[in-house]
């Protein structure tokens, strides 16, 4: 409905939907009112002037009519056509208010599960720090006292500063900053000790007849382990895995971390999932109700067979990395390897095998087998 006469009648009538959204005003640009996903209604100026962009809420839908809210969008508008800016409110422009603004706005754009993950960065990590400060000014030394509050939590400190960053960007586009102001932009990551692993020939041997003495006791966590080993699938794109998706021979996911893709499986997985019964829609289904098998569920049974194959410290993401690491020294190419692991940018791929020593140490023999036959001199 952009471009719609607001009335106070019309805007009663909006109704929220999975996420925020605006209506403009026809007889006022700049004007408009956003719905969020909440029921709650906002009326706005937005607008751009001499190159620099401004957001502002005007007021709230439940306490002020249409007229009331266009007269002082008018105004504000008026301000910022004279150079002015539009006036000041604390409440509006508070760290916390625009963070929630950026979430409602990212809602769209972030799966479910990143959506979560972010929320918790944002109460966990940022707001005890940035809460009840003015969005404009949270300055470069404001982020580094905050990054070096968190020096202690590594892991959390660099996963939070994109969060962060995002909300201060989208602050510059909703006219809260100036243009290129971000802090964040330019901070060192703290450096954090690679946990790559990669299982040697001799460990896959351990793993395997590790697996095989607990065929008949736990025959499902086996048959996980074999296809993260065997796929190079994440953990939660197995233990998600429905019936429906494997057909001609294939894995079809619908919904993965970068989206729909196709798993390409060897015989050896095909056999995997052809010596397992057909109980329902999940190929593994939880032990109680009807729901999938949990991470929990497979992670109790990793430890054990870890621990008694001597393979302390790996990780069941490990052997997505050793799927990659075999590939890349069989000679698949980097680009094959990215879409056999289900990535968008083979830079992602690079992660996944850089520290696949043996690979690197088998091409320095090829080089040296050439190069070594020249004459000196």
């Amino acid at each position: 409905m952009p471009g719609t006469i607001l009335t106070d009648a019309r805007v009663k009538a909006l109704r929220p939907r999975g996420t925020a959204y605006d209506i403009r005003d026809a007889n006022l640009k700049g004007f408009g009112v956003r719905v969020l996903s909440s029921g709650r209604k906002r009326y706005f100026v937005h607008c751009q002037h001499r190159g620099e962009r401004f957001w502002k809420i005007v007021g709230d839908a439940d306490a002020m009519g249409v007229d009331e809210a266009r007269s002082r969008a008018a105004r504000t508008l008026t301000a910022i056509r004279r150079g002015e800016g539009p006036p000041p409110d604390q409440a509006e422009t508070c760290f916390e208010t625009v963070a929630e603004t950026v979430f409602e706005r990212h809602r769209r754009l972030w799966k479910p599960g990143t959506l979560t993950v972010n929320r918790s960065y944002l109460k966990n990590q940022i707001l005890p720090h940035f809460q009840g400060r003015h969005v404009a000014d949270i300055d470069r030394q404001s982020v580094r006292n905050w990054y070096a509050s968190l020096r202690a939590t590594p892991v959390a400190a660099d996963r939070s500063m994109p969060v962060l960053s995002v909300i201060l960007r989208q602050a510059e586009l909703m006219g809260l900053r100036p243009e290129g102001s971000n802090p964040c932009l330019g901070i060192r990551r703290y450096r954090r000790k690679g946990r790559t692993r990669f299982l040697s020939d001799a460990e896959i041997r351990h793993l395997a007849a590790g697996l095989s003495a607990h065929e008949q006791t736990a025959a499902l966590q086996v048959a996980v382990v074999r296809l993260l080993l065997l796929t190079g699938c994440r953990k939660s794109e197995i233990l998600t895995l429905r019936w429906s998706d494997y057909r001609e021979g294939n894995l079809f996911l619908p919904d993965t971390k970068t989206g729909p893709r196709t798993v390409w499986l060897s015989r050896p997985a095909r056999e995997v999932l052809g010596g397992l019964e057909r109980t329902g829609h999940w190929v593994f289904p939880a032990p109680r109700g009807n729901g999938p098998a949990n991470a929990r569920w497979l992670d109790s049974f990793w430890h054990t067979v870890r621990t008694e194959c001597g393979l302390h410290g790996v990780r069941l993401h490990d052997l997505r990395h050793t799927y990659a690491s075999i590939a890349l020294r069989q000679g698949e190419t980097i680009l094959t390897i990215a879409r056999l692991l289900g990535h968008r940018n083979p830079k992602t791929t690079l992660r996944y095998t850089h520290s696949a020593d043996q690979t690197v140490m088998d091409a320095a023999e090829t080089v040296g087998a050439v190069l070594g036959g020249l004459p000196h001199g």
